[in-house]
């Protein structure tokens, strides 16, 4: 994972926020002046240069050292580069973090294709974007249309994610996570990672509550393998996207988005890890087996089509699928259509399922379920979901990948 140099934080920024002043000529001469002390030679007239790294301060508090203030009101315009598309659908708000974190915004108005975007001139190229937001019960972040991070949960959650831009101009905004919810935006920090707007070979993640992120990523309790994943990789030959979210079925991450991200990015080079089933095989979600396995194959050729390649993935059992010391859960969660699929398509698997319970019968019952949260047979607790992490990975080792 490559990460920018230390950059100038945007010339443009003031200890208030946002007002004519920031958007006069003056400021821009301003900026050219400072980038040009930053080593960046201005080549255009001063009013049209363009700096590489933003810092934002959103809500109408006192503003961050360092960071240019955004109120809900401060519309986009060509002259300051940076503003709200629809501000008239956003409302600043109070938040219980400290520094940049004291306030926000919200959006009023929101959803993948939503118009009401944050909007930030760039030019084209990579770019890491760090979001963190304000007092959110769980919220996602998009940005060009799809997803970008799931299921963001606690107030001041922060995420980052690197993104090609290539029309001139960052569009995002925070979206749903749960409906019914404040989605607020604290902080955003830009910056620009790459003159070319090509992702680093990524490993995407499709799943269930079981691989999903959970908050704050560093030191939650509960966990998910595809969270913990990131230990067991090369950073320098793998970006990860965990996509995975909890309640999760087949046909929702098929038909609600989170897809539709993965294709808009992922190219030859690429793995995607899909596992599913959990949740696929509870009554109320109303998916037969037979129309699993067809979903899945749907992905499956999907991502393919992209020349990317596909790994199926089983989920684990529950801590207590124990029998006489040895633990196995190969009938459960439509485990077996998944690995029939994977050898019908001709793609990759890792039987998590199986591997998983190898090591929980050498690890015995009661060590397994101090892997799992409490009173909870299913859902790992951060070591456990390290545990299964590692085990996902060293079986992509294996089969080369």
């Amino acid at each position: 994972m490559t990460l920018a140099a230390p950059t100038s934080n945007n010339p443009g920024s003031s200890p208030t926020h946002a007002g004519s002043a920031r958007k006069s000529l003056a400021a821009g001469l301003a900026a050219a002046a400072l980038l040009g002390g930053a080593g960046m030679v201005a080549t255009t007239p001063a009013a049209y240069a363009e700096p590489s790294n933003y810092r934002f301060d959103f809500g109408s508090g006192p503003v961050e050292h360092g960071y240019t203030g955004v109120s809900a009101a401060d519309a986009y315009s060509p002259e300051a580069r940076y503003g709200f598309n629809t501000p008239e659908h956003m409302a600043n708000v109070s938040a219980k973090g400290t520094g940049a974190g004291s306030d926000a915004v919200r959006f009023l108005q929101f959803g993948t294709k939503s118009a009401n975007t944050f909007n930030v001139d760039l030019k084209e190229g990579l770019y890491r974007v760090t979001v963190t937001l304000g007092d959110t019960s769980r919220a996602s972040i998009a940005a060009e249309g799809v997803f970008q991070e799931m299921n963001l949960t606690g107030n001041g959650a922060t995420a980052s994610f690197e993104i090609p831009v290539t029309d001139g101009q960052l569009n995002l905004l925070v979206t749903e996570g749960k409906v019914g919810t404040a989605f607020t935006l604290s902080s955003l920090e830009i910056d620009k990672v790459s003159r070319h707007p090509e992702m680093d070979p990524t490993i995407w993640v499709g799943g269930d509550s079981t691989v999903a992120s959970y908050y704050p990523l560093h030191n939650s309790i509960q966990g998910g393998w595809g969270q913990m994943l990131p230990q067991y990789v090369d950073p320098a030959a793998f970006d990860i996207r965990n996509m995975a979210t909890g309640g999760q079925i087949a046909r929702g991450f098929r038909n609600d988005g989170q897809l539709a991200a993965i294709l808009q990015y992922i190219k030859p080079g690429d793995l995607f890890l899909l596992e599913m089933g959990i949740n696929d095989t509870a009554a109320k979600n109303a998916t037969t087996e037979a129309e699993f396995k067809e979903i899945m194959r749907d992905m499956v050729r999907q991502v393919a089509a992209t020349g990317a390649t596909p790994v199926l993935v089983t989920p684990q059992g529950r801590a207590t699928d124990f029998v006489d010391g040895v633990h196995t859960s190969v009938n459960r969660w439509y485990r077996n259509s998944t690995v029939a699929l994977a050898e019908e398509e001709g793609v990759h698997l890792v039987d998590l399922n199986v591997l998983a319970s190898a090591y929980f019968t050498k690890i015995g019952p009661e060590a397994t379920l101090a892997l799992f949260m409490t009173g909870d047979t299913l859902h790992p607790n951060r070591a456990g979901a390290s545990e299964l992490a590692r085990l996902v990975a060293e079986d992509l080792y294996r089969q080369g990948l």
